[in-house]
């Protein structure tokens, strides 16, 4: 029997909610093993972020080359990439390895408000990586900010900032709907053929630290499992909405509290 693998390209979340913390928590929930490269230390917890330091790059591309050079790995995910250097580096290392799929989470603000990426490894993000992603997953803000625009509201909006995202050489765009409004909180997965609405109740809850990242990893677990790209996507709403639902019954932190990953076992 082979096992699942799936490689998380992140940073660490000291609070343990978000990061590469919350993709290996996600990856074993779901039944899939998980390595990791760190790309950057976070002093963080469910307030806020109180420092970054950025692991160099020739160490990410030594843990990345580690880690393909003996594992089969299925899938990768990519979050915090923090610099432009390390994303030259993730970036070739992609280019040597050729993994069959890789779900990049672009991420630039933590959910306290805290900036995670620097202005200069935006276009970085945009030209070196997302030619080599399978699917990018930005929220509502982020993908306003990777086309610099105004964050869409209506579906018909965010179809066509997700349309326009495919220009920057990515075959599939899943922007999340959480930060929109009203009972539903709507994911739209789309491609140059469709738009597929992916819908779930809001939830009421202020414990969402690393839904994002959650969702992400969850669509490379299922990817790593051998899912397509649409049932991959549809699991890993379900799970990350479910993960939400079941926030609450942990007691972590003051601010912002993680979402609950083993909501399945406990």
């Amino acid at each position: 029997m082979t096992t699942p693998i799936a490689l998380t390209i992140a940073g660490s979340d000291s609070g343990g909610g978000a990061g590469i913390q919350a993709d290996l928590k996600t990856f074993a929930a779901l039944g899939v093993y998980g390595a990791s490269v760190i790309t950057a230390l976070t002093a963080q917890n469910t307030r806020g972020v109180r420092g970054v330091h950025l692991v160099p790059p020739d160490v990410v591309a030594a843990q990345l080359d580690a880690v393909f050079d003996d594992l089969a790995v299925g899938a990768v995910k990519i979050g915090m990439v923090a610099s432009r250097g390390v994303i030259e580096a993730i970036a070739e290392g992609l280019a040597r390895w050729q993994p069959t799929h890789v779900v990049i989470d672009p991420v630039m603000v933590a959910t306290s408000g805290d900036r995670l990426l620097a202005e200069d490894a935006v276009d970085g993000l945009r030209r070196l990586l997302f030619p080599r992603a399978t699917l990018i997953t930005p929220n509502l803000p982020e993908a306003a900010a990777l086309l610099g625009e105004a964050i869409a509201i209506s579906e018909a909006e965010i179809a066509e900032q997700g349309r326009r995202l495919l220009a920057f050489g990515c075959p599939a765009v899943l922007i999340k709907g959480g930060h929109g409004e009203g009972p539903e909180s709507t994911d739209y997965l789309i491609t140059a053929e469709a738009t597929l609405p992916l819908t779930a109740p809001r939830l009421a809850t202020r414990n969402t630290h690393g839904t994002g990242c959650t969702l992400s990893s969850a669509v490379a677990a299922g990817l790593a499992k051998g899912e397509d790209l649409a049932t991959a996507a549809r699991s890993a709403k379900t799970f990350t909405t479910e993960a939400i639902a079941a926030a609450d019954r942990f007691t972590v932190g003051h601010g912002h509290g993680p979402v609950h990953h083993f909501h399945r076992f406990y």
